[in-house]
């Protein structure tokens, strides 16, 4: 049971609380919705490529054994080849049934390399050499990541540039004398990913490891844009 002196001081308390002013959110007027694009070709600079070697065996060592002296090989080769980025990509064993598939009677193992760069010529050439030992897996191409840097700063300022011509366009529609900027989103899109794949000719071309040719790259372009999407408030006269 509350005392006197405590259910005064309950009741005051609730009385200023109901004194309150409601906030409301200020409304706000003459909001409108933009959006600029802008768009540029930036050329494909990395190349990717993607080698393996597989085999099989029925003592799982030895097959290890062989898989690991092939791909060390490999390795020893491309690393001395400068600007060339190595990795290892994944290494799979299972084993191998028989008609019943009951009995297992061998296994069988597989190992990725993957090159990258943006020496072309050089990594072709890296590549018809390792096709005497290994197998082609796909060769790709993408956007370097400093170029992807660079043509998103570019197009950031162009988007950014894009947006506010609308904006001004869209004051002097409505009559209004100035403007200002609520709120803008920036968005950037069209890098490939994944890389975008290579001709089957060129795959089929240096898949000739006794030539071991080294083609003509044509790794082409990728449309890359920058959107900003926002929102103005038209100060009116």
């Amino acid at each position: 049971m509350f005392t006197p002196r405590r259910s005064a001081t309950l009741l005051m308390a609730a009385g200023m609380l109901a004194s309150l002013p409601v906030l409301a959110e200020e409304p706000r007027y003459n909001q409108i919705s933009l959006r600029a694009e802008v768009s540029k070709e930036v050329a494909r600079d990395l190349m990717v490529v993607t080698l393996y070697t597989e085999s099989q065996n029925s003592d799982p060592a030895k097959l290890a054994a062989e898989i690991t002296t092939t791909m060390n090989k490999a390795l020893e080769q491309a690393r001395g080849v400068k600007d060339i980025k190595l990795e290892q990509g994944s290494r799979n064993s299972y084993p191998i049934y028989d008609n019943k598939g009951q009995k297992i009677t061998g296994w069988r193992e597989r190992a990725e390399l993957r090159l990258e760069s943006s020496d072309f010529p050089a990594l072709s050439k890296l590549t018809g050499d390792l096709l005497q030992v290994l197998k082609m897996g796909g060769m790709d191409f993408a956007i370097a990541p400093t170029t992807r840097k660079a043509s998103e700063d570019a197009l950031l300022k162009e988007a950014v540039a894009a947006f506010k011509a609308r904006a001004q366009l869209a004051t002097e529609a409505l009559g209004g004398k100035s403007y200002k900027v609520v709120s803008m989103n920036l968005n950037s899109s069209g890098y490939p990913h994944p890389y975008a794949r290579a001709p089957m000719m060129m795959k089929a071309a240096m898949a000739d490891a006794g030539a071991a040719p080294a083609p003509e790259i044509e790794a082409g372009t990728s449309d890359v844009s920058m959107s900003a999407d926002g929102t103005i408030e038209v100060q009116l006269p």
